[in-house]
């Protein structure tokens, strides 16, 4: 994938796949030490322990309508290239967590992308059942955006609707810009 952010929408869609109603999503950009990370918390069903040694093997997946899984494993490849890890941990009923880590200035490094979008078009969609914490992080420089906030703030106002779904993205886009 081109961007980093595309890799987080994968791993959030997989997330309300997973019946997860809270997602943690938090990104740090530690220029000084050359670090970069992700991390993806949610709330889900979780991975069967099963198959969870098999999920970052790109011919394994749980969907039906196609036999490969690419997204955990072309995000594993991301990182390795860019001298990284990526650590996945499950617990069946309780959730699942992925953390990426790599070199910031690594030439194979992704950009991030625009992580505005990525919020915004699942917040489009599924705004009203799940929750989203997002936090980024720069040199610590933080912003953090809650939907569980967001929805007391807008009392009774659909995150989803239009005006809403427009203010947000302007916000979160703004917010992230004054980070650097």
């Amino acid at each position: 994938m081109k961007e980093l952010s595309l890799h987080i929408l994968d791993i959030i869609q997989n997330s309300i796949v997973a019946k997860a109603t809270m997602i943690n999503v938090d990104i740090s950009e530690d220029i000084k030490n050359n670090k970069f990370s992700i991390g993806i918390k949610d709330n889900g069903i979780g991975i069967k322990k099963n198959i969870l040694n098999d999920v970052l093997n790109p011919f394994v997946t749980t969907r039906k309508t196609r036999k490969v899984g690419l997204g955990l494993s072309l995000f594993k490849a991301t990182a390795e290239r860019c001298r990284g890890k990526l650590i996945l941990n499950s617990k069946e009923n309780v959730g699942t967590e992925i953390y990426v880590e790599m070199e910031y200035n690594n030439i194979d490094r992704p950009p991030l992308g625009s992580i505005e979008d990525t919020l915004i078009s699942i917040l489009s969609g599924e705004g009203n059942e799940i929750d989203i914490e997002y936090t980024h992080n720069v040199n610590g420089n933080i912003f953090t955006f809650d939907t569980v906030e967001i929805k007391k703030m807008i009392d009774g106002v659909e995150i989803t609707s239009p005006e809403i779904i427009l203010w947000l993205k302007d916000y979160i886009k703004e917010n992230i810009r004054e980070l650097y």
